[in-house]
C-alpha cells in the first residue's frame, strides 16, 4: 500500500471525525453563550458545572475509548464475534461508571463550596449538574458507539448525528432557559435539559443506525446484551483506565495552566482562555487524525501487516505535521484578526487583551508542534493496544515536568504568561518525544523487518 493510500484511508476516516470534533466543541460554545446571554452569576454556574461533568467524563471515557483500538484489532485479524463482545463489555463498563459518579454530581454542592466556590454559584452548578447527570450514561454509550463506528470506518453517521445534536440543543436552550415558545423559563437547569436531551438524541440515531444499517446488521450488536462476557470486559477495563486517566492528566496540565496564569492577572487569564480556544479548535483536526491512526494501526496489527503499520505511522505523522505547519502560519500572520473574534472591541481592555493574547499565539506554534506529536503518538500506541506505558510518560511529562517549568519560567525566570505557555510547551515536547520514541523503539523493529 502506497503512503498516497494510506493518506486517502487517513482522511476518509479522519475528516468526519475531525468534523463531529468540531460540532462537539460548537454545542459547549452554545451553551456558555446563550447562558451568558441570560446572566452572569448563572454563566459562572454553568461554566463550573460543565467542568467538573468534563473531568469526570474524560475520566471515564476510557473504557468507550478503548473499543476503537479492540475493534479495529479485532476486524484485522477477522473475527467478528469480539467486535461485539468487545463493544458490548465497552457499553457496559460506561453504563456502570456513570451510574456510580452521579451521586458525586447530585451531592456537588457541598464539594464544590469546600474548594473555595462562592455560596450561590455552587448551588446553582449542583442544580445544573443533577439535571446534566443524568446525560453522563449517554454521553459516554455515545462515546463508545462513535469508538465503533470508526472502527469500522462508519464516522459520517457520526458527525451528522452531532450536527443535528447541535441545532437540537440550540432550540431547546432558547426555550428552556429564557421560556420563549411557551417553554417554562428554568435558566441553567434549563441549559441541563437541553444537554440531556440532545445526547439521547444522538444515541439514539447512532444505536438504530449500529443495530439497523445492513452494512452493520451481521454484528448484531445489542444481541443478548444482557449476557456478561468476563474476559472481554477485563480486557476492555484493562485498556481503558490509562487512556481515562492519560486524558485527565492532559486536562490537568491546562487547567493547572488556568490557575497560575490567574495568578499574574485578570486580563493575562482573558488573553490565555481566547489563545487557548484557538489552539483548542485547531486541536479537533490533530485529535481526528489520532483517532483515524488508531483505527489504521488496529487494523494493521490485528492483520499482522506490519510494512502497513509502518507506512500508516509515518502518513498519518506527515498529515498531522501538515496540518500543525498551517495552524502556525495563520497564528503567525493574522494573530490580532483571530483575537477579534472573541473580544468585544468596545471593552476598553480589548486592545490589552489582543496584544497579549497574540504574543501567546506566537508561542502557540512551537505548541503546535509539540501537541500534533504527542497526541498522534498517543493514538497510534492506543491502535497497538499499548496504554499503561504512554499513561506513566504523559502523568511525569505533564506534571513533573510540563507544571513545575511553567512555574519556574512565569515566575522566578519572570517571564509572566509567555513563560507559562513556553513551560506547556516543554512538557508536551517531552511527552511527544517519549511517546513517540515507545512507539517507533517497540513497533519499529516489527515494521523494519517487513520492509
Amino acid at each position: 500500500m502506497t503512503y498516497a493510500a494510506h493518506g486517502r484511508a487517513l482522511l476518509a476516516l479522519g475528516l468526519p471525525l475531525i468534523g463531529s470534533n468540531l460540532a462537539q466543541m460548537a454545542l459547549h460554545v452554545t451553551d456558555t453563550v446563550m447562558v451568558g446571554w441570560y446572566g452572569i452569576t448563572e454563566l459562572a454556574a454553568v461554566v463550573l458545572g460543565a467542568s467538573t461533568f468534563f473531568v469526570l467524563f474524560i475520566l471515564g471515557s476510557g473504557f468507550a475509548q478503548a473499543v476503537m483500538p479492540m475493534v479495529a484489532t479485532a476486524l484485522g485479524r477477522g473475527d467478528e464475534t469480539q467486535v461485539r463482545r468487545d463493544t458490548r463489555m465497552g457499553l457496559w463498563l460506561s453504563i456502570l461508571y456513570g451510574v456510580a459518579i452521579y451521586p458525586a454530581m447530585f451531592w456537588s454542592g457541598p464539594i464544590l463550596r469546600s474548594l473555595g466556590q462562592e455560596e450561590q454559584v455552587a448551588a446553582l452548578a449542583q442544580d445544573y449538574l443533577r439535571v446534566a447527570g443524568a446525560g453522563m450514561v449517554p454521553a459516554l454509550l455515545i462515546m463508545a458507539l462513535k469508538s465503533y463506528l470508526s472502527a469500522l470506518e462508519r464516522a459520517g453517521v457520526v458527525l451528522w448525528a452531532t450536527l443535528a445534536g447541535v441545532v437540537l440543543n440550540t432550540g431547546l436552550n432558547w426555550a428552556l432557559i429564557f421560556g420563549h415558545w411557551g417553554a417554562p423559563e428554568l435558566g441553567v437547569k434549563g441549559a441541563a435539559i437541553a444537554s440531556v436531551a440532545t445526547q439521547i438524541l444522538t444515541l439514539a440515531v447512532m444505536a438504530v443506525y449500529a443495530e439497523f444499517h445492513p452494512a452493520l446488521r451481521r454484528f448484531h450488536l445489542f444481541q443478548r446484551f444482557w449476557r456478561p462476557d468476563w474476559p472481554a470486559l477485563h480486557q476492555v477495563y484493562r485498556l481503558g483506565w490509562p487512556i481515562g486517566l492519560t486524558g485527565l492528566f492532559e486536562g490537568g496540565l491546562f487547567s493547572a495552566a488556568a490557575v497560575m496564569m490567574g495568578w499574574i492577572g485578570t486580563m493575562e487569564l482573558a488573553a490565555h482562555g481566547i489563545a487557548l480556544e484557538l489552539v483548542a479548535i485547531t486541536f479537533m483536526a490533530h485529535l481526528g487524525l489520532s483517532n483515524a491512526a488508531t483505527v489504521r494501526a488496529g487494523r494493521a496489527q490485528g492483520a499482522g501487516d506490519f510494512a502497513a503499520l509502518k507506512g500508516g505511522a509515518v502518513t498519518a505523522i506527515g498529515l498531522s505535521l501538515a496540518v500543525a505547519a498551517m495552524v502556525v502560519a495563520v497564528f503567525l500572520a493574522v494573530p490580532e484578526s483571530l483575537v477579534r473574534l472573541f473580544i468585544d472591541r468596545a471593552n476598553p481592555q480589548a486592545p490589552a487583551i489582543t496584544a497579549y493574547a497574540s504574543t501567546l499565539l506566537a508561542v502557540a506554534a512551537l505548541f503546535q508542534l509539540a501537541d500534533s506529536t504527542q497526541v498522534m503518538a498517543l493514538g497510534l500506541l492506543r491502535g497497538v493496544q499499548d496504554t499503561r506505558v504512554p499513561m506513566v510518560i504523559a502523568s511525569v511529562s505533564y506534571w513533573l515536568i510540563g507544571i513545575p517549568a511553567s512555574y519556574v519560567l512565569a515566575f522566578p525566570l519572570s517571564l509572566g504568561g509567555t513563560g507559562l505557555w513556553l513551560g506547556l510547551v516543554v512538557g508536551l515536547a517531552v511527552a511527544a518525544a517519549a511517546l513517540m520514541a515507545r512507539f517507533w523503539g517497540r513497533w519499529g523493529r516489527e515494521a523494519a523487518r517487513a520492509g
